[in-house]
């Protein structure tokens, strides 16, 4: 091989990786935390009191539990009972 293609492929690879790079960063960004929809057990992280991490929401749409959902879909969320999903944490389905 020739230092010229070397080279060429060695820039192709830099690129593809960043482009690559670029994409995951965009796919995270598409997300965002959603309060009141998750059922009991399968919220995503820090559920708020009595909680420690993912999974362990005691009620279905736990008001201070959250999951991650497409950017721009939560507040537009109805669950069980006309409950909404919110950007920010609630007050209700609080467990005992």
């Amino acid at each position: 091989m020739s230092t010229t293609m070397i080279k060429s492929l060695a820039i192709a690879g830099a690129m593809a990786t960043a482009l690559a790079a670029h994409s995951t960063t965009a796919q995270a960004q598409a997300t965002e935390k959603c309060f009141g929809v998750a059922l009991a057990g399968e919220n995503d992280c820090a559920a708020g009191p009595g909680t420690t991490c993912a999974g362990t929401s005691k009620v279905d749409y736990q008001g201070n539990a959250w999951k991650m959902v497409p950017a721009g879909t939560c507040v537009t969320m109805e669950k069980e009972g006309g409950r909404m999903g919110s950007l920010e944490a609630l007050d209700r389905d609080l467990p005992a």
